[in-house]
């Protein structure tokens, strides 16, 4: 089992950094999909410093036709 899959089973959320950030710091978004929503956070400040948005898929396939 790896490393994401050993997350998953313990009901952690797996975190993906946008493509769109830089390697440089600055502005980092990541993203988790789990229980039927999008978490999204700064990559900078997580979970235990930082606040997660959490919206519905509608919400966030909204979101990405704006984008």
């Amino acid at each position: 089992m790896n490393a994401v899959d050993e997350a998953k089973a313990n009901g952690e959320l797996v975190w993906h950094k946008s493509t769109y950030s830089s390697g440089e710091g600055g502005e980092c978004v990541e993203v988790a999909v789990a229980g039927g929503a999008v978490h999204v956070r700064d990559s900078k400040r997580t979970v235990e410093v930082g606040p997660v948005l959490r919206v519905g898929p509608a919400a966030w396939s909204a979101l990405l036709e704006v984008m």
